[in-house]
């Protein structure tokens, strides 16, 4: 039986960006398929009774600064913790990669769901903008204005939706969240106890 571990995030999670490529290395390592599920996660915190980054007290929101650069610079991956395009509407960015998916696989997506978190965090540039979203799904070798156009579909909305609603179902109240075998594990900072069950 084949091992898959469910994979749900936000492109505009900073928190997915951190922990995005570890994952992927750490289920190749242990041939774990990734099912790509890019979700909606203002519906999910709506669902779960989280609330929005400017809706939280600002301790808490001084604090998640604080934490975003130390994992910055332990994992060392390059990242502006208050950049230039934030808050951004995440939904066209998502819409993408799950365009790409539909279109071209999950290995295609997952790497584009890399530029796209990079672009944002690291690059300073907006995720909710045609052309950049274009731009670097050119910068993948793909054809940025066919998937953009594809990505406006009711199919590819249909996705999107139908991955928050099995988020909910899940019960997931954040990003990033992964599934394997009926267990979930929130976070990042979780990867460690995903691989022990990986390796189990």
């Amino acid at each position: 039986m084949s091992k898959v571990c469910d994979y749900y995030f936000a492109p505009h999670s900073p928190w997915s960006y951190l922990g995005h490529q570890r994952f992927i290395d750490i289920a190749a390592k242990h041939k774990v398929k990734i099912a790509l599920k890019p979700c909606d996660l203002s519906r999910v915190f709506a669902a779960s009774g989280g609330l929005p980054l400017a809706k939280r007290a600002p301790q808490r929101q001084a604090y998640r600064l604080i934490e975003l650069q130390r994992w910055s610079d332990f994992l060392q991956v390059p990242m502006h913790v208050q950049p230039q395009f934030f808050p951004v509407t995440p939904d066209p960015a998502a819409r993408l990669i799950i365009a790409a998916q539909i279109a071209h696989g999950n290995e295609v997506a997952l790497a584009l769901s890399t530029s796209i978190m990079r672009a944002m965090w690291a690059e300073q540039k907006n995720i909710a903008d045609e052309a950049t979203l274009i731009g670097l799904a050119c910068d993948a070798d793909l054809d940025g204005k066919q998937l953009l156009k594809s990505a406006e579909t009711a199919a590819v909305q249909a996705d999107y939706e139908r991955n928050t609603n099995d988020a909910i179902a899940a019960n997931v109240f954040g990003a990033p969240w992964y599934v394997y075998k009926g267990e979930g594990f929130w976070g990042q900072d979780r990867l460690d106890f995903l691989e022990r069950a990986f390796a189990t």
